[in-house]
């Protein structure tokens, strides 16, 4: 009954079709259960707002698998502005994070017969015009760094082999991170403001670089910082640490404006210094944050911020004094997530959503300041019966943590309630409250509670957030979501009979670790895609890359405070722990499945009751077919409820 019931939701024909701007129409890619695979698709505006929208399909997935033999998973298209007819399109191959790329003419809706082809790889590229990409990817040996990603930069002519790809910029094969990576910076109209490179350090430092012609030149900007686009000779800056220059100061998450001229350490032609001074959009305090952030060429920036993790919208202005921010209206205690924007229309969708309330789609205009609903999603569970509180825990060294529960409206606090409680707390990924259907569905509607633990290590609070329980700091962020589930029992809203935890990537080693630290406040336990051997994962794919995340193993200091929380090496033959549920994804080329198989292993070898799964398809993201997602989610909630529900 459960898979049903998720496959209906996750299938359904009403969900609201996720828009991009695409030419002078709308894009969108499309799965359900007569299309699992999906099918790019596209439309007119004035079409998806009207109730019976005609699609064209572009792109058959399902057909291109049945045709080709293959697995093929859709992994997005780029489109080359301004009338983004020429689109790169990347396939993988039952879902993996690696892809194979390939043109394809969205008028003619065939592949381009001359086209740009990469065989399969993790490949970072971008248009830099229409006959020339700009690509990072393995072109031979000692081209990777041991993370397995690029770290040299070349640019590709049409009709040229990689061979032959001319290089334009180059790293070191000892860089860390996800690799370099090419970004080209255009305006509505399609030219070029900058070309940027970033070259990774490790998980969260990089040195960033322009590309002027054939040369590039390191910009004078911190480490830690993400650009999040160009306006005019401006460059968007969100900061990752404090920031001083020219005698002015900002500090660490703040939303800053800087002239790209004075950032360069090679003057470029016709350099002239900007009549506007570096300036601060957002400076937030302690409880705040930034999100996604969008230019547009009206020399307007829209950004989503969280405070206390509850979204807003702004549109931030420069006028004649500076920046000023006007607020687009929104629910409270909501999430709110920026969609596409089109630059030169001044035009974003945006969507705003809590744990009880459907998504609703809008789309904006700062030219003219108008907003309109396009879409709202229907009510996938009875939301009347439960309602969304949030409070705080105290945490080992005193700081506190915030927490949402979603809980029956008449629940006695006797500590009877069956509770599942997320977390994930690393990566500087913040959780804000959002919809998840076949949550309310399988669990609230069956009497459970639903706890999202917004512990440190994720980005509801800024980098530092983030950064207090990096590396050596990490036990913290174990002691927050122990110190969630401790406040929940102390509540009475459950008990440790009655508390279940989940968590995937990341949250696996956030899951595995309170269950080898604190079997008794758990009995029952969903380990999803999980990183476990901590001394070993550098030696898995990718894995060398969360090096400034977790810290080096191969440092005999830093290799000691990781053996001190790392599950795998903590299990115990004479201690008692809940039956856990693990599961992987064969696919995964992101988080190796040999952390999930070894923890299996040794927990049976141990005699600890188990259960693991291992799905032979979808890769890391579980994005390969919507009726498998189905099944998968099915298996947790009927573990979760097997364990936890009477």
């Amino acid at each position: 009954m459960r898979r049903r019931q998720a496959e209906a939701i996750l299938t359904a024909t009403d969900r609201i079709p996720g828009p991009s701007f695409l030419g002078e129409g709308i894009g969108n890619f499309w799965q359900d259960a007569a299309n699992p695979k999906g099918i790019w698709r596209r439309t007119t505006l004035e079409s998806y707002r009207s109730a019976n929208t005609r699609w064209e399909t572009m792109l058959d997935i399902d057909a291109l698998s049945r045709a080709e033999g293959k697995d093929w998973v859709w992994k997005g298209a780029d489109c080359l502005a301004p009338d983004e007819t020429r689109c790169l399109v990347s396939l993988s191959d039952g879902g993996k994070d690696a892809v194979v790329v390939r043109e394809f003419n969205t008028a003619t809706g065939l592949w381009v017969e001359d086209g740009f082809i990469l065989p399969e790889g993790k490949h970072r590229l971008e248009w830099l015009d229409r006959d020339t990409l700009l690509v990072a990817t393995d072109f031979g040996p000692n081209t990777l760094t041991e993370s397995g990603y690029p770290f040299i930069v070349k640019s590709l002519k049409r009709g040229q082999t990689l061979a032959q790809a001319t290089e334009v910029y180059r790293g070191d094969i000892g860089d860390g991170g996800y690799g370099v990576s090419p970004n080209v910076y255009r305006n509505g109209d399609g030219a070029v403001l900058a070309v940027l490179i970033q070259r990774p350090l490790d998980t969260f430092r990089a040195e960033t670089w322009e590309l002027r012609g054939a040369i590039a030149h390191r910009l004078q900007l911190p480490e830690r910082v993400n650009v999040r686009g160009v306006l005019g000779q401006m460059l968007v800056l969100t900061l990752d640490e404090d920031w001083s220059r020219a005698g002015r100061s900002w500090k660490a998450g703040s939303l800053v404006a800087a002239d790209l001229a004075r950032l360069r350490t090679v003057p470029g032609p016709g350099d002239l210094p900007s009549r506007i001074p570096d300036e601060v959009l957002f400076a937030p305090d302690e409880r705040q944050s930034i999100e996604d952030v969008a230019v547009l060429d009206d020399g307007d920036v829209v950004a989503t911020l969280y405070d206390n993790v509850r979204g807003r919208l702004v549109v931030f202005e420069r006028g004649q004094a500076g920046w000023h921010e006007r607020n687009v209206p929104v629910p409270d205690n909501v999430a709110v997530s920026l969609g596409d924007t089109s630059r030169n229309t001044g035009r974003f969708f945006y969507s705003v959503e809590g744990f009880l309330t459907p998504s609703t789609l809008s789309l904006a205009n700062t030219q003219t300041g108008a907003t309109e609903t396009l879409r709202a999603a229907p009510a996938r569970f009875d939301a009347s019966t439960h309602v969304v509180e949030q409070f705080e825990a105290t945490s080992s060294d005193g700081t506190k943590i915030p927490y949402f529960v979603v809980r029956p409206k008449d629940l006695v606090m006797d500590g009877h309630a069956p509770t599942i409680i997320y977390g994930y707390g690393g990566f500087q990924v913040s959780k804000p409250p959002i919809y998840i259907p076949e949550m309310g569905k399988l669990w609230l509607e069956n009497g459970g509670v639903y706890v999202n633990a917004n512990i440190r290590g994720g980005g509801e609070f800024g980098p530092a957030w983030h950064q207090s329980v990096l590396k050596e700091h990490r036990q913290l962020a174990f002691d927050d979501y122990a110190a969630v589930a401790r406040d929940l029992q102390t509540r009475g809203i459950t008990s440790p009979r009655r508390t279940g935890i989940y968590g995937r990537s990341n949250g696996g080693v956030l899951t595995s670790v309170a269950v080898t630290q604190h079997p008794e406040l758990i009995n029952a336990a969903v380990i999803e895609s999980p990183l476990i051997d901590m001394l070993r994962y550098h030696e898995l794919p990718a894995g060398a890359s969360w090096i400034g995340e977790y810290g080096d193993p191969r440092i005999p200091e830093e290799a000691a405070y990781i053996a001190r929380y790392s599950a795998y090496q903590q299990l115990r033959p004479d201690t008692e722990y809940p039956r856990v549920y693990i599961t992987t994804n064969t696919r995964d080329d992101r988080v190796h499945p040999g952390h999930a198989r070894k923890f299996a292993a040794r927990l049976g070898e141990q005699g600890h009751d188990h259960l693991y799964y291992e799905e032979t398809s979808g890769g890391h993201s579980n994005d390969a077919d919507p009726v498998a997602n189905a099944r998968r989610w099915a298996r947790h909630y009927v573990y979760l409820s097997q364990q936890l529900m009477d």
